[in-house]
């Protein structure tokens, strides 16, 4: 049995700003079976694969008895990215990274502290539910906008997540105390409708969803209206949501914005391929990819009928990508009604 005192200590100096344990006992199936039978998960395939693994974390890791969750705040509010069309989590360095690095340098010195410690880590990307883990580990709660809600941060935050093969001392008591209470104003604010309650989302009418995993086709009409100084990510359930009303500024330079915070719809719409590769690499935009992040920023020109972005738009409609030119055509039309 490992004394959680020092783990809390560690997961601390290596930069996270919350630490939790819960026992590794599996998670009921109602909730995620529901969600995907619905058809909330769009075409995420890989949110139905391996179901059997997200809901008992010892087929990730047998013999599994704990389960520790990682929390970082991530707010900034840098004058350089005001107005930016772009989520704040994806401003700075890519989150995947920075959190993968300070697991990994709490699991090298949990494995010193007890050698033949067996783990499993992810950060946002294994068949892990995160929110769940970080709930049973009373680090907070789901709120009604699907986000995961601390008390002092809020839910501007950040999970990873860490399967031991080892008890620890000192377990977690489960979800946090839901503050959402009669509270609707994140469902009344989605400009699409995406969240259906109790903590649901509809990844098919999510404009996140939509910016980032719709990489194929053109979004909806219906959706791209929407597009409102937007393209990549939505923070707006979040920025109306009263918990988030006294953030806490995240000082690690990791969280600063990079420079491609600080470009306009028209700058990211006009993205040469010399510049995409010299401002996305190494942040979470690049997920995208190059013809999605201008395909996103040509509609929120339509969307704010931008009447310098006419050359531009005329110029797109020769665009090698079909993604891009369509987009184009339909922009202008939107500049000429």
């Amino acid at each position: 049995m490992l004394p959680t005192a020092p783990l809390r200590d560690l997961a601390r100096s290596v930069g996270f700003d919350l630490v939790g344990f819960a026992r590794a006992e599996p998670i009921p199936p109602t909730f995620i079976m529901e969600w995907l039978e619905a058809g909330f998960a769009a075409d995420m395939d890989w949110m139905g694969e391996r179901v059997a693994e997200r809901l008992d974390v010892d087929r990730l890791l047998p013999g599994a008895r704990t389960v520790i969750s990682f929390v970082n705040n991530y707010w900034r509010d840098d004058e350089v990215s005001v107005g930016s069309p772009i989520a704040r989590y994806a401003r700075g360095r890519d989150y995947h990274s920075t959190l993968r690095d300070r697991m990994k340098a709490f699991r090298k010195a949990v494995i010193r502290m007890s050698p033949g410690l067996g783990t499993y880590g992810s950060v946002d990307s294994g068949p892990l539910m995160e929110k769940v883990w970080a709930a049973r580990a009373g680090l907070g709660y789901v709120g009604k906008n699907g986000c995961f809600i601390t008390e002092p941060y809020g839910s501007w935050v950040l999970l990873a997540t860490l399967i031991l093969d080892a008890e620890v001392d000192d377990y977690g008591t489960g979800p946090a105390a839901d503050r959402c209470g009669a509270c609707r104003r994140c469902l009344m604010s989605c400009p699409t409708g995406a969240l259906v309650g109790n903590g649901r989302v509809d990844a098919r009418a999510c404009l996140s969803y939509q910016t980032i995993e719709n990489r194929e086709q053109q979004v909806p009409e219906a959706f791209r209206l929407k597009f409102d100084n937007l393209i990549f990510g939505c923070d707006i359930c979040q920025q109306v949501c009263p918990l988030n009303r006294r953030p806490v500024f995240a000082e690690h330079p990791r969280f600063a914005p990079r420079a491609v915070a600080e470009l306009g719809t028209l700058e990211l719409a006009g993205l040469t391929p010399t510049q995409y590769e010299e401002l996305i690499p190494g942040t979470a935009l690049a997920r995208a990819r190059y013809d999605v992040l201008r395909r996103n920023a040509v509609y929120a020109l339509g969307v704010a009928r931008q009447a310098d972005s006419r050359y531009l738009l005329e110029k797109l409609c020769g665009d090698s990508s079909e993604l891009v030119r369509t987009a184009a055509q339909w922009a202008l039309c939107k500049l000429d009604p």
